[in-house]
C-alpha cells in the first residue's frame, strides 16, 4: 500500500475491524433479499508524513441515495450558524463577497450565509442532499471537488473570499487534488477553513467507531500542514472545537499570495502533537486492544440485559453506530431496532446488522428499559430530546469510550 499523500510505502497498522458494508449503504425491504457488498476495514499509518488512512473506492460510497442529511441535528445547525457569524465578523464578509462551501450537503450552513445577503455557492456530489439544498434556495454544483472543478468555478466567476469544508477532508480519496482545489478557487487573499475530527482525540478517546469506509483519512495537524504545503496552501490559524468528539478548525490561505500572519495556536498544537508522540510509531500501538475492549463490553451489556429480561433499543442510525454494531456482531436478537429522525432512513435497515430503523413513535410505544445512544458525540442533545423516557424508568447508555449508563 502506498500513502495517498506522499506515496511512501505504508506498513504500520493502527486498527483492523475485519470487513463491513459501507456505513451509509442502508437497506430497504426490497434489498434485504440481495447480497450486500462488504469491504475490508483497516487503518494504517504512513511513517513518512504521518497520514493515517484507509483505501477504498469512492464510487461505491457516495451515490445519489446517500442518506446523511446534516440538518437533522439541531446542535449541528447551531454550530453552523455560529460559524457563519464568526467568519462574517472576522473576515468582513458582505454583499461583495463570495462564499463557497465544499460538501454543502443539504444547505445546513449556506442557508445562514444566504440569510445575511452574502453570495454563496455549494459544491456537493450526492444528488439526494444537493436536491435538499436547492429546495432551500441554495445554488449547488453537483460534483466531486478538485483542481479541475475549482478552475471551472473560477472561470465561471465563482472565485471565493471564503471556502468552508466541514467534515469532508477525511472523506476524499485523492487528498492532494482536493486540497489543491482550494488553492485554485481562492481569491489572492481568500481564506479556506476546514473542520475535521482530530486524530489525537480519536486515539485518546478510543473513538474507533468513527472509522468507516467513507473516512479515507484520520487527521493530525502534523499531516494536514504537510499536505497543505505540498498543494499550495499555508495554515495560518487553528482552533480546537468540541464537535464530533473533538475537532480542529484549520484556517489556510494561498501560499503564494496570502498575507495573514501565522498565529501562535499553530505552533502550540503542532508542539502538543509532537510531545504526545504522534510522529513516532509507538503512539499508535495498543489501539486495537483498546477497541476490542469496548466491543467486548458492549456485547456483555446486551447479553446481560437480555438475560435479566431487560429491553434495549437504540437511537441514531449513524455511520459510527454501524461500525460499532458490525464489528461487535450485534444483530436484531440483541438490539431489535434503532430510532432515527431522518426521513431518508425511516423504514430502512442498518447495513450489515440489518437492524430495522424506526420512528420515535416506536420508542414511545415499546418503552425500553435502556436506550443505547449510538452517536455518542450528541448524547447530551439526545438525552434532552428523549427526556420523557425517564417517566417509565428508561436509562440512557453510551458505549464509547466505555459503557456509561445514566
Amino acid at each position: 500500500m502506498k500513502c495517498r499523500h506522499c506515496h511512501a510505502a505504508v506498513t504500520l497498522r493502527l486498527l483492523d475491524l475485519g470487513s463491513s458494508p459501507p456505513s451509509n449503504a442502508y437497506l430497504t425491504r426490497e434489498t434485504l433479499a440481495e447480497a450486500e457488498k462488504w469491504f475490508p476495514l483497516a487503518v494504517d499509518v504512513c511513517t513518512a508524513c504521518w497520514l493515517v488512512q484507509t483505501q477504498e473506492n469512492a464510487a461505491e460510497l457516495f451515490d445519489q441515495h446517500y442518506a446523511y442529511f446534516s440538518s437533522t441535528s439541531t446542535s449541528w445547525l447551531t454550530h453552523a450558524e455560529a460559524y457563519v457569524e464568526a467568519m462574517t465578523a472576522r473576515f468582513g464578509l458582505g454583499a461583495d463577497s463570495n462564499v463557497v462551501e465544499v460538501a454543502a450537503n443539504d444547505g445546513y450552513l449556506l442557508q445562514y450565509v444566504a440569510e445575511r445577503g452574502i453570495p454563496c455557492l455549494g459544491v456537493e456530489p450526492t444528488t439526494s442532499t444537493a436536491d435538499a439544498a436547492r429546495a432551500k434556495g441554495i445554488a449547488i454544483v453537483e460534483a466531486f471537488f478538485g483542481v479541475a472543478v475549482a478552475q471551472q468555478l473560477v472561470a465561471d466567476g465563482h472565485a471565493a473570499d471564503l471556502t468552508a469544508a466541514n467534515n469532508v477532508l477525511a472523506h476524499v480519496p485523492d487528498i492532494n487534488d482536493f486540497v489543491g482545489g482550494f488553492a485554485a478557487i481562492l481569491k489572492p487573499q481568500g481564506v479556506a477553513t476546514f473542520e475535521f475530527p482530530h486524530l489525537a482525540r480519536l486515539i485518546e478517546g478510543v473513538q474507533f467507531d468513527t472509522v468507516y469506509h467513507e473516512h479515507f483519512s484520520y487527521l493530525s495537524l502534523l499531516a494536514v500542514s504537510k499536505i497543505f504545503a505540498a498543494n499550495g496552501l499555508q495554515v495560518f490559524d487553528v482552533e480546537e472545537i468540541p464537535t464530533h468528539g473533538g475537532s480542529l478548525r484549520v484556517f489556510a490561505q494561498r501560499a503564494d499570495t496570502g498575507i495573514r500572519p501565522v498565529e501562535p495556536a499553530v505552533a502550540r498544537i503542532l508542539d502538543a502533537e509532537i510531545a504526545a508522540g504522534m510522529a513516532t510509531p509507538g503512539y499508535y500501538s495498543g489501539f486495537q486492544a483498546r477497541a476490542d475492549a469496548i466491543k467486548d463490553a458492549l456485547l456483555r451489556f446486551l447479553i446481560d440485559a437480555r438475560a435479566a429480561g431487560k429491553s434495549v433499543g437504540a437511537y441514531g442510525a449513524a455511520a459510527k453506530g454501524n461500525t460499532l454494531l458490525n464489528y461487535a456482531g450485534v444483530r436484531p436478537d440483541l438490539l431489535p431496532w434503532v430510532v432515527d429522525r431522518s426521513p431518508s432512513k425511516a423504514g430502512k435497515f442498518m447495513p450489515g446488522s440489518r437492524i430495522p430503523i424506526v420512528s420515535e413513535g416506536h420508542l414511545r410505544e415499546t418503552r425500553p428499559d435502556y436506550i443505547l445512544i449510538l452517536p455518542w458525540n450528541i448524547a447530551d442533545e439526545v438525552v434532552h430530546q428523549l427526556d420523557y423516557a425517564r417517566q417509565w424508568g428508561a436509562q440512557f447508555v453510551t458505549a464509547v469510550p466505555a459503557i456509561h449508563i445514566r
